[in-house]
């Protein structure tokens, strides 16, 4: 099926390639979503969509040799074995490559951390300074405590049924430990980061909310700013603290809202005025923004 560039955690799993051997469900598992699953052994490429939930892609077993990419950017290699991590806090679309190098399966588990309790570690961790952290993005990386961790997650997903205590607890283990050692803060980058300029910034967001049930389209827009598509993301992100592609979704939400509150249009005509062709998706997402589905929102007017 085609990729879009962004997804739900939820529906994340259908653009990995190979065969899913166990997911996540029920109680236990409220601020983690995971899955054990066997790619193939040798892939050409995988495109991965964004999605606005960090995750950790942890090596059950095997060896392989990884290559990623974003932005059509030279490859980057890794050789990745038993216990290797990488940590990916979402926002872009990216490219996957891989070989088996031995004949022991390759197995991956997949975990999502959900952002309310992301959130609270990152206030635990950094008090009032919370507002401006955020977790790195890290690749093929080692980590003892992150590893023993990981491994009662795995062994914890692999039973009939999951501890809800013991899976919570993991969760909230799991993520102080991302904070305080794999986070940073936004400000100190920020300031000596390039931002797109003011007057292009406002072209820009401008054309998006005028033509906000069109299909995203990032080269277009990085055309029209006179960027490439690579610059034009990093300027764009640096000036809004969200990437283009999750600034759109905030457009369409945002008018989602107002149609709710000011018209009688019924949810799927206003699923359609702001984009969304398949109506569940558009719940999916305006659920995940607001914590609302649409009917409750307007019920609540």
């Amino acid at each position: 099926m085609p990729t879009p560039e962004t997804t739900s955690v939820e529906a994340f799993h259908r653009y990995i390639e190979g065969k899913c051997l166990v997911a996540s469900s029920g109680e236990a598992w409220r601020n983690l979503k995971a899955w054990i699953i066997a790619p193939p052994r040798v892939t050409e490429m995988v495109r991965f969509p964004a999605v606005s939930e960090p995750f950790l892609a942890w090596t059950v077993s095997g060896q392989i040799e990884l290559q990623e990419r974003e932005n059509n950017q030279p490859w980057i290699t890794h050789r990745i074995q038993k216990g290797s991590a990488f940590l990916t806090t979402g926002g872009e679309p990216y490219d996957c490559r891989w070989k088996t190098l031995t004949a022991e399966p390759f197995h991956a588990m997949i975990v999502f951390i959900e952002l309310p309790l992301l959130e609270r570690a990152l206030q635990e961790v950094f008090g009032d300074g919370a507002v401006h952290a955020r977790l790195r993005d890290v690749s093929a990386f080692a980590d003892v405590t992150l590893n023993t961790m990981m491994e009662i997650l795995r062994d914890e997903l692999k039973r009939r049924k999951a501890s809800r205590l013991l899976v919570q607890g993991l969760a909230q283990a799991l993520t102080i430990h991302l904070a305080r050692n794999y986070a940073e803060m936004d400000p100190a980058i920020q300031t000596s980061r390039p931002s797109l300029p003011g007057f292009k910034l406002k072209t820009t967001t401008d054309w998006m909310a005028q033509h906000l049930a069109d299909e995203f389209n990032l080269d277009q827009l990085a055309s029209q700013a006179g960027f490439s598509k690579f610059y034009f993301n990093r300027l764009f992100k640096s000036a809004t603290g969200l990437s283009p592609s999750h600034y759109h979704i905030t457009l369409r939400m945002k008018e989602a809202r107002r149609l709710l509150r000011e018209t009688r249009k019924s949810v799927l005509d206003i699923a359609m005025d702001v984009g969304y062709a398949n109506p569940s998706h558009f719940a999916q997402q305006f659920r995940r923004l607001t914590g609302l589905s649409p009917s409750d929102y307007r019920r609540q007017r």
